[in-house]
Parts: C-alpha cells; structure tokens; sequence
C-alpha cells in the first residue's frame, strides 16, 4: 500500500534524522503514559496493520485472558525527541488501540476524546483547548523541600528555576508546541507553563508531551518535577485549568456576541455550554480530579473553585470569563478551574465537551453571575440561598456521582467507567483505613 504523505514524512524523516527507534505511545485510563520502542524497518508495515503488544499490565486496559492489542501510530504526530542524543536518535507517536479484530478499544482514552469530538464536529463545532499546567520542582522525589521561596511572577534570585522552565520551553517548542507564558507560581517553587490553545485532541497529546517533558529537564538538572494536586499543607495546589471555546468551520468563535445584553459577550450558544458545565461539573470530577490528594487542593483555598457559579473575575467560581480583551472575538473563552493537573487530559477534556454539548442540545440557561466576593466566607445557608451548590468534597462522593451519571457511561464507555469506578473505590477504601500522622497528634495523648 502506497504510504499516505504524513507516513512517507515521517519516513523520509527516520532516515534523514538517523532515528535508530520510534517510541509508540499511548496512555492506560489514569493517564500515566505508557510506551514500547519499534525499529525504523518497521514502521511501515506498523501504518497497515499496527503493532501488537500485550495489553494485561496496562491499567484499566484488559484481562490476561484478553490481553492482545494492537497500536496503530498517528503519523501527525511524529517527533524527534529532543532530549535524546542526534545520533542514533529517538522519535515518538502517539497510538490508537485496537483489537486484534479491528475494532477500536474501548479502554483507549485518545479514542474517546476523538469520539466526542467528532460529535461535536457533527454539530459544526471545532473545540479549542488552552491549559494551564501548574507544577513543583523538589530537591529529589523523597519529600517536599523547594528550590526556592519565590511568589506569583518573581523574576530574581527566588527564582531559582527560571532555567528549567527556560529549558523545558524550548524543548517544547522544538517538538512543534507552541507556548504562551511561564512564570513562577504562587507557591514556593511552584510554576506554571501555558500552551497556545489548539483543537481538543492535539492539545491532550501536547498535554501528555508537557508533562513528561517538564519531569525529563528536571532529571536533567538533578531535581524532581510534580504534578501532585496538594503537595503541601498550607501552600497552593497544581491545578490545570482549561479555557476552551467552541469555533465553527470557517473560523468564527461562536461563544462572542457582541451584543450579549449581560455584558460578557458571550453568546446563547456559550451560555448554554457554560450552563451543561455548571450542570455536570459534579458527575465528573471523579475524571478531572481523580485521586484521595486531589480533593485537598480543593477544599484547601488558594482561590480554588470548589462553588458551581461562574463569574468575571472570581477565581473561586468554578467557570471563570477571562476579561483580558473582552472585545477580541478570538478571545472569548471559558475557563473551568477545577481540574487539577494530575487528570487524563483526554478524558478530561472529553468530559468537559460532553458536557457543554449536553448544555446546548437542552437549551439550558446558567444562573446569574457572582460578583467578586470570596466564596469561601459564605455560609452553607448563605450559599443554599443564592442557589450554589458545591463540587464532591472528597473523593467517596466524588465516586458515588460518577457512578449514578448517566452521561459520563455515556461519553466514556461501560468498560473505563466500570474501572474507574472500581479502582477509585478501592483507592478510598485504602484512604479510609490509613491512621495519618495528623490523627496520631491529634487524638493519642487525649483519647
């Protein structure tokens, strides 16, 4: 079979680049990436048939009993991994997973990503994505001690990372993904490196490639990069928020109306969108944020959003409408702030778009905006006055939503809902039976 023109690049790039081993890589259900390397000589024959590899020891994957799977490589996404030496050099793809009948898997997190998406796109819809991945940096993986005492945009000696995020930028770069800032965060050696926004499935990918790409400088400079939610107690936690719009094929951003009589310029179809993620928020935070730690960032203020309210400049509403250049149709965007950087950013990403569908086909409508008061300071009974409800506060609640939501089996599938249902439970039957150290000093010498 004659290679399409994206294969017949990458394999005139193989031999240009003297690539001695292509990584093919894909992620299991919690979006740890998962890679096996195949030979130049193979590449080919991988484009028509895939490459088989045995899928039992991928979590959320299959059984021993069933464990043959079959990666097929995204020729779009091919690079030459920068980190490694030019010589005899490493490139990478992301994969489809198959079964050995030709079906897609249905533990393929990518594919149900492209799934919604293509919904979407059935509609006249193209999502764009902008993530903000916030991160620490660590002397080693052994405990929390920082690199430095630095705070929100500190540019001098507290920044002792500056390097690092310098590097990983322009690995970044050179592996084709574009970046829009970096900065240091609010925490002490906290950072934060944004990506120029891109369609919903190269953006998770990109996701992916960050990811692994900030932990791989960091080995380089012999410190440790991490992606956990809550680190420390009474520091900010990591969280990604997401700005996301939905465009149409000819290029227009259909959330702008100029003529949005609330002031926001945002548009009936964004209204709608912004109303099914204020709705569904709830059923898939077990997705977004997904572990026991996840939920302590949380509930741990630091401007988090814990409230399902939306808002201008209220960085504790769930949805926030960035204000930078209200009247710039390409800016116009919303940004969800709940989820947290540890997420499987193509399930996250599939289940945020889901929902705004689902928002748009019901015709739903948001509630009135909050204005710029903290929300944390209300009550429960001021809150169930104004009609805010809150996200799960921790992770058993979380799952007991996830598991009663009918969209979610929906959007992901029985076979990764049953799983993350199970794994997630087990994860906080776990939790529930640990004696932590803030138990033993607070109880032992009194009880």
């Amino acid at each position: 079979m004659t290679p399409t023109p994206q294969q017949d690049f990458v394999l005139k790039t193989i031999k240009s680049r003297d690539v001695h081993f292509v990584r093919f890589w894909f992620t299991d259900v919690l979006g740890s990436m998962k890679s096996f390397a195949v030979i130049p000589s193979e590449i080919d024959n991988a484009f028509v048939e895939g490459m088989g590899f045995d899928g039992s020891s991928v979590r959320g994957f299959c059984s021993t009993e069933e464990s043959d799977m079959v990666a097929f490589p995204d020729p779009s996404t091919f690079q030459v991994l920068p980190w490694r030496p030019e010589a005899n050099a490493v490139a990478r793809m992301f994969c489809t997973i198959k079964t050995p009948d030709g079906r897609f898997f249905e533990g393929d997190s990518r594919q149900v990503l492209q799934r919604v998406v293509d919904r979407a796109a059935d509609r006249g819809y193209v999502m764009n994505v902008g993530p903000e991945l916030e991160y620490y940096y660590f002397k080693d993986d052994k405990g929390t001690e920082a690199l430095d005492r630095g705070g929100y945009f500190d540019l001098t000696s507290l920044d002792y990372a500056s390097d690092l995020r310098r590097d990983t930028v322009l690995t970044l770069e050179k592996m084709g993904i574009p970046v829009e800032y970096s900065h240091h965060e609010s925490g002490p050696s906290q950072h934060e490196i944004d990506l120029r926004f891109n369609d919903a499935v190269s953006m998770a990918d990109a996701v992916m490639t960050y990811k692994l790409v900030v932990k791989e400088i960091a080995m380089k400079y012999g410190v440790y990069a991490s992606f956990m939610p809550k680190p420390m107690a009474g520091k900010p936690g990591s969280g990604m928020h997401v700005h996301q719009s939905l465009f149409d094929y000819d290029g227009n951003n259909v959330f702008f109306d100029e003529g949005d009589p609330s002031g926001y310029n945002l548009s009936k179809v964004a209204k709608s969108y912004l109303a099914g993620l204020l709705k569904y928020a709830p059923e898939f935070t077990l997705v977004t944020n997904q572990y026991v730690n996840s939920y302590k960032r949380l509930a741990g203020g630091f401007e988090t959003p814990l409230h399902l309210a939306w808002g201008r400049s209220n960085r504790t509403a769930l949805v926030r409408v960035p204000g930078y250049k209200p009247n710039k149709e390409s800016a116009c965007r919303l940004e969800m702030r709940s989820p947290d950087a540890a997420a499987n950013p193509y399930l996250a990403f599939a289940c945020m778009l889901a929902a705004g569908l689902k928002g748009i086909e019901d015709g739903l409508e948001p509630p009135a905006p909050v204005g710029s008061e903290d929300l944390y300071q209300l009550s429960r009974e001021e809150l169930a006055e104004r009609g805010i409800r809150m996200l799960p506060l921790n992770l058993g609640e979380a799952i007991e939503l996830f598991e009663g939501s009918e969209l979610m089996r929906e959007v992901l599938g029985d076979h990764i809902h049953r799983f993350l249902v199970d794994a997630k439970r087990a994860e906080w039957s776990e939790y529930l039976g640990t004696v932590s150290a803030w138990e033993t000093e607070r109880y032992l010498h009194v009880l």
